[in-house]
């Protein structure tokens, strides 16, 4: 019988936030892969995951989750893990990769499927889906994510600040990840975009570290990675205006 590998996506942090059928996915695996930065790091996948299975299940793997200028050092580092993960599949028949948010949303868990096929060809790639950062930081700010007709659209601030503006100068919400070292850049493109009254920003969501404040409390001092940020589309219409 053919291996398979399940991305599992854990949500953002908070354990009550995984979805019934990723608690039973990480369960009936044989083994549980978590991706860290380094083997000694108890990363924010792996501690939520141990909220529903044994210590003992749980296996760190080692990626250049962070690493950005060196693609020779990256490919390497996602060449290690995928061999890593081959030799588990072939020793055991599932094989489950957790992540936070959602595994098909900038997850690293796409880079190492791609890995397995050409590794362990035969492989049975699922995903199971999880809550992601936008959604819980919408229902812990009161945020509306979208009304009517209104597009969507989600920037990781590592693609640069001019994609953001463009964004903002669009008719919709527009949701920021990964701007916390580029949080200066990101109160400034929310200010010349007049979009900085109603935005709101959260890090750490669902656990004791929490932080969800208005985007005009941005001071340009760097934020944690991991933050997300919600800037809702202008609503002038009154309710159903956008119907």
């Amino acid at each position: 019988m053919s291996s398979r590998l399940i991305g599992v996506g854990v949500g953002p942090g908070d354990p009550e936030l995984v979805t019934v059928r990723g608690v039973n996915a990480l369960r009936a695996a044989d083994v549980i892969v978590v991706p860290v930065m380094d083997t000694g790091e108890r990363g924010r996948a792996e501690a939520t995951v141990l909220h529903y299975v044994p210590e003992e299940k749980v296996l760190r793997v080692v990626f250049a989750l962070n690493e950005r200028t060196d693609r020779t050092r990256r490919e390497a580092a996602w060449d290690a893990a995928g061999e890593r993960v081959a030799a588990l599949l072939r020793q055991h028949g599932t094989v489950a990769f957790a992540t936070i948010g959602d595994p098909n949303v900038y997850s690293t868990f796409t880079y190492l499927a791609q890995t397995i096929a050409g590794l362990v060809p035969g492989t049975v790639v699922e995903t199971v889906p999880g809550i992601t950062a936008m959604q819980d930081l919408a229902a812990r700010s009161g945020a509306v994510l979208t009304e009517g007709t209104e597009p969507l659209t989600l920037v990781p601030v590592t693609a640069g600040s001019a994609v953001l503006k463009d964004a903002l100068n669009g008719p919709g919400t527009v949701v920021a990840y990964k701007f916390g070292r580029q949080a200066a850049e990101v109160a400034e493109a929310l200010r010349e975009t007049g979009r900085l009254a109603d935005a709101v920003w959260g890090s750490a969501l669902g656990l004791p570290e929490e932080s969800i404040r208005p985007a005009g409390e941005l001071d340009g001092a760097p934020l944690p990675y991991l933050s997300t940020l919600i800037a809702p589309a202008r609503r002038d219409g009154g309710r159903g205006g956008k119907l």
